[in-house]
């Protein structure tokens, strides 16, 4: 089932959050917990009841070695368990995600064939995976105490972050479910929760499936052996590049939007990340709540930046590789972490240097933030690229076309005007055959469209700035950007804001009507 649906938005959500608040009228708060936890695995178990014995195990294995961690005093049982919980997680996790990607590299490696049976990959199992981990660290450093089996379950598998996050704490929600009146219905909760549900839906439906036929025409192409030209190239990266950005976004905005419905506030997972001006920035911005386990439960522990600078770049490029690998089992994730983990350190290197030249990143004028906004930005459409091929090779095939193998082609009607003007260096790189030999790309309305979205996820306010007076995410703060502090541009509950939202509304359901209904792009990690 998914959020945007038809028999979510008008079937599941209606008769979930009626049965909560009836329930937390008529009954107590425990009850209606029960019911939003009985709501969130019937979610699950939509796609296929089978894995419920997979999530509901899990739940069971985690809860128990928790009570172990809080009831032993003994250190070296308190680390017996810890290790056993992390690797029964891990264990689950690589069996049904790597265990086919560790076997064909084997196989190929080494000819020897190992049969396994056919592992279908359970739907979000990343995401309950590094939840369940994160809470027994939680409960192994002593910030779960409190805990009993309905708050962890519902935490576990509460239906609006079980499918792709935000990976949440738990100290982050007990404090939420157990107030008084969590489960009574509040006005202000939710106008404020459908708002951002309805712009989170619009950028999904219309925006990045509006993407998507221009991104996978390409890189579909590139599988089969086609190299695009320069244009159908960099449209093909780009489109998926929005794609990807609108897709995740439009979900983390629903999570947010349909927790707030229920009056549960999510840590903040998406913050204009193409606005950043280098990658650090970009991953303080980029499925936030992912970035921040990676930092605390894999980068602090290898030692982070307190054992010297090589092996602080060495910690960051690790981080990043297994970050790459936990988003896919393939050599294309692989890449796509190393460059990130090759990016950071360049970023460190740059820092440290401006730094001792007197010149620190935070001085810049105007025009090097915008530079700096650009190279990060194509540094992050070129790993994309790998993220999104299905193969370093066809990979490879994009990237050259990108950076000019095939050279530029450009429509016949310029042949003319270029060539008397042209230096001689040049003509090895241009030809006049058409922009879109190959037809992958069927119109130039392509390129409006994605320069028009250029501006959009550069200057345009998010959704968080839009709703910032009404406390949009946990402990979110708002970043001083002086553009969007005009009361006019606020979201407000009035007239004017409720028609623009109805029509937003109204045409991602007309758009889910017509064209039916896409995955969101992480429901595959």
């Amino acid at each position: 089932m998914l959020f945007n649906s038809y028999e979510f938005i008008f079937v599941f959500l209606p008769i979930t959050l009626a049965g909560y608040f009836l329930i937390g009228r008529t009954a107590n708060r425990r009850m209606a917990l029960a019911w939003l936890l009985l709501a969130s695995l019937f979610f699950y178990a939509w796609w296929n009841p089978l894995n419920l014995w997979l999530i509901g195990t899990s739940i069971c294995f985690n809860y128990v070695v928790a009570r172990y961690l809080i009831h032993r005093s003994w250190p070296s049982a308190r680390n017996f368990f810890l290790a056993l919980g992390v690797t029964g997680n891990l264990a689950l996790l690589g069996y049904f995600k790597y265990a086919k990607f560790v076997v064909d590299n084997l196989r190929a490696m080494t000819g020897v064939e190992v049969h396994l049976p056919n592992i279908v990959l359970p739907i979000a199992i990343s995401f309950f995976t590094f939840q369940q981990i994160v809470f027994l660290v939680e409960a192994y450093r002593g910030r779960a105490e409190d805990y009993d089996f309905l708050h962890y379950s519902l935490l576990v598998a509460f239906f609006p972050h079980l499918i792709a996050g935000p990976i949440v704490h738990y100290r982050e929600m007990l404090t939420q479910f157990t107030r008084p009146r969590v489960a009574r219905p509040w006005v202000s909760h939710f106008a404020v929760g459908i708002t951002i549900f309805s712009i989170g839906l619009f950028k999904k439906v219309i925006v990045a499936d509006g993407m998507a036929p221009y991104a996978n025409s390409v890189f579909d192409a590139a599988k089969t052996g086609i190299s695009p030209t320069f244009f159908e190239a960099w449209i093909g990266a780009l489109a998926y590049t929005f794609q990807l950005y609108f897709d995740f976004s439009g979900y983390s905005d629903m999570a947010i939007g349909l927790a707030r419905m229920i009056g549960i506030r999510f840590p903040l997972n998406f913050d204009s990340p193409y606005k950043a001006t280098n990658i650090v920035d970009f991953w303080r911005r980029w499925h936030i709540t992912l970035s921040r386990f990676l930092r605390d439960y894999l980068y602090i522990p290898l030692g982070g930046n307190r054992k010297g600078t090589v092996r602080r770049y060495s910690n960051l490029f690790i981080t990043m590789l297994l970050g790459g690998l936990w988003h896919g089992a393939g050599w294309t994730f692989v890449v796509w972490g190393g460059l990130h983990g090759s990016y950071l350190i360049v970023n460190h290197l740059w820092q440290s240097l401006r730094t001792r030249m007197g010149k620190p990143f935070d001085q810049a004028m105007p025009f090097g933030q915008d530079l700096a906004r650009l190279v990060t930005f194509v540094c992050v459409v070129i790993a994309w690229v790998f993220f999104r091929a299905d193969g370093i090779a066809a990979a490879s095939t994009i990237l050259a076309s990108m950076f000019l193998h095939n050279g530029i082609s450009l429509p016949h009607r310029f042949e003319p005007h270029m060539t008397e003007f042209l230096p001689s260096f040049a003509s090895e790189y241009l030809r006049f055959d058409g922009m879109f030999q190959n037809g992958l790309i069927d119109s130039y309305q392509s390129i409006t469209w994605l320069f028009a979205l250029l501006l959009v996820v550069w200057y345009m306010p998010n959704t968080q700035q839009l709703l910032a007076r009404y406390r949009p995410a946990l402990g979110y703060r708002p970043r001083k950007v002086t553009a969007y502090r005009r009361s006019w541009i606020l979201w407000r509950p009035n007239y004017v804001w409720s028609v623009i939202l109805a029509a937003l509304g109204a045409m991602a359901l007309v758009k889910m009507w017509i064209g039916g209904n896409a995955e969101f792009l992480y429901f595959q990690f």
